[in-house]
């Protein structure tokens, strides 16, 4: 078994190695999008209405990683507005080597601790924001591992969270144990086997940028569904509204292992 395992982490690290979008943070993606590979804004910002947490894959750079995190984090703040939403990354204690993997949550407690301070830092800073988060390949792990050991409050106030490559998702049965499953969403491609409780790692694992609009989408859902918070759109076509009938009645006055 030793063997084998050492087999499988090593063409993780290959595969890892070559491919672009984790190995080097100034590929097409990481240029093309403006989140970059590391987000701080819960820490270093101001409170935004929602703020997202999200876990990288492993030996991906940054915080955020380049995979799925930056595009999520962008796309979320198209469909809410940019000055409504606040990314943050997960790094500190988690380290997103390949070895954690094997243990058995599927990473290690200390990058789970890391995870629990950023959701206990968005209830404590901004108790008025909403909480969502999402994870990749080993910060899929990190997160569902998180979100079951945060206090119940804290909990409540994660409206949805996404899943990409969910290591844990035949052990987990495709949700978060003691989380609602409705405000969970689990991508798992075609042929990639990591979602088959594997350590194997096929290109398909390393596709799911094309799922950021999808998942942005479902994560807006469960804050709109949750609250008041607004689109962009939809303030804009309020604000339409609302200078419109101001002027007729002549009153004036927010994506490795």
């Amino acid at each position: 078994m030793a063997p084998l395992k050492s087999i499988l982490l090593t063409s993780l690290a290959t595969l890892a190695t070559a491919s672009p979008l984790i190995a080097d943070p100034s590929s097409l993606h990481a240029r093309q999008f403006g989140t970059g590979i590391t987000a701080n804004d819960l820490e270093s910002g101001s409170c935004k209405e929602v703020t997202f947490i999200f876990a990288r894959g492993s030996t991906e750079l940054g915080n955020m990683g380049s995979v799925i995190g930056p595009p999520v984090c962008d796309q979320l703040k198209s469909k809410l507005g940019s000055d409504k939403v606040a990314c943050q990354g997960v790094g500190g204690g988690y380290s997103a080597g390949l070895m954690q993997n094997a243990l058995p949550k599927n990473t290690d407690d200390a990058a789970i601790d890391a995870a629990k301070q950023m959701f206990d830092m968005a209830n404590s800073k901004c108790p008025n924001t909403k909480i969502v988060a999402g994870g990749y390949s080993q910060g899929s792990a990190v997160i569902d591992n998180a979100v079951q050991e945060i206090s119940s409050d804290v909990r409540d106030k994660t409206v949805g969270v996404v899943l990409f490559g969910f290591t844990r998702n035949v052990q987990d049965h495709g949700q978060i144990p003691n989380y609602p499953k409705d405000d969970v969403k689990v991508y798992c491609a075609v042929g990639d086997m990591v979602c088959d409780d594997t350590l194997v790692v096929t290109a398909m694992h390393l596709t799911y940028g094309v799922d950021a609009g999808d998942a942005a989408s479902f994560l807006v859902s469960k804050v709109q569904s949750s609250g008041s918070t607004t689109t962009s759109s939809d303030s804009s076509s309020s604000s339409e509204a609302a200078s419109s009938s101001s002027s007729s009645s002549g009153l004036g006055s927010m994506f490795g292992f």
